[in-house]
């Protein structure tokens, strides 16, 4: 099973995120920026649910009424405007007619502007940084769907993303991946145990001693079942504690036993930059790709075609 994905990753956006001018006062941002020439090496598709709802630019904005997202979608909240104008048909049938683009694009990740009471996953409201109603109702139809979900302002940080994009390309690549038989889970846990364990360690080490007892008779069901599991350990993130206390284990590891050195890599405890951290990280995964191994931090080799 090789530790390489050649595809490239379809994600959706939030279109003021993308840059269109859809929000509710005609304003976008351009967050593709932030990653420069690495945008390519994706397919976006920038999707609006209130402006699919019908109910324009500009337009007064919304707000949950009686419960979040995920009471939304069993009937017990409502959407209202600014006027007090109850558009929740509305708001429900313009996030289903992006779902369904999402899907026609076979999308796997999406790029929500939080803060938003339709896209927002953590927050639903940008006024003094109050929580709202979490989850929004095109994020809770999002979650529950199993959408590997990134907030769009960590595209501004070199760490944040390198750990977004890390995650998303082994969640990418295990999805793919045909897992029928307790072999199989065998060489995938070989592979990412490193990164769920840095992401969970409880529930990562619980999963790895389970896989170890299996049999070969478990069923299918069972294998789709743990594939599912790791699955969800991927969806969660990182800190930068944990990504230089993991970076700094990883990286001795392949030092002592394939040789690996190189000198900007330093240990947790030593004080350095954002830029600095990621750059470091950037540089164990090119040097131990170049060589054919796996670095447990980043294990996929996310390598797609022009």
């Amino acid at each position: 099973m090789e530790n390489v994905y050649t595809e490239k990753i379809k994600i959706g956006m939030s279109s003021c995120m993308y840059g269109a001018r859809v929000r509710y006062n005609s304003k976008g941002w351009e967050m593709l920026g932030y990653l420069h020439r690495e945008r390519s090496n994706y397919l976006w598709t920038p999707v609006c649910p209130e402006v699919m709802s019908g109910m324009g630019v500009p337009r007064s904005p919304i707000r949950l009424v009686g419960g979040n997202g995920e009471d939304f979608w069993i009937g017990n909240t409502k959407v209202k405007n600014r006027e007090g104008r109850d558009v929740t048909s509305m708001m429900g049938k313009g996030a289903l007619a992006c779902y369904e683009t999402l899907e026609r694009a076979e999308v796997d990740a999406y790029i929500f502007m939080e803060g938003s009471p339709s896209c927002g996953v953590y927050r639903t409201t940008l006024k003094n940084k109050r929580l709202g109603k979490p989850p929004g109702v095109f994020g809770a139809l999002l979650l529950n769907r199993g959408y590997f979900l990134i907030p769009a302002q960590d595209l501004q940080s070199p760490v944040k993303w390198w750990d977004w994009r890390r995650r998303l390309t082994a969640f990418v690549w295990l999805k793919r991946q045909k897992v029928t038989e307790v072999k199989d889970l065998y060489e995938i846990w070989h592979i990412l145990k490193f990164l769920c364990q840095e992401l969970d360690e409880k529930s990562a080490r619980e999963l790895g001693h389970r896989i170890g007892s299996f049999k070969k008779d478990i069923g299918e069901k069972v294998v789709a079942e743990v594939k599912d599991e790791i699955l969800e350990i991927l969806r969660k993130p990182s800190d930068v504690k944990r990504v230089k206390q993991w970076l700094w284990k990883n990286y001795i590891h392949l030092k002592k036993s394939k040789g690996i050195s190189i000198e900007d890599v330093c240990p947790p405890e030593a004080l350095r930059n954002m830029t600095h951290i990621a750059e470091e990280m950037i540089h164990v995964e090119i040097e131990s790709r170049d060589k054919g191994l796996i670095f447990g931090s980043s294990p996929i080799n996310y390598k797609p075609s022009r």
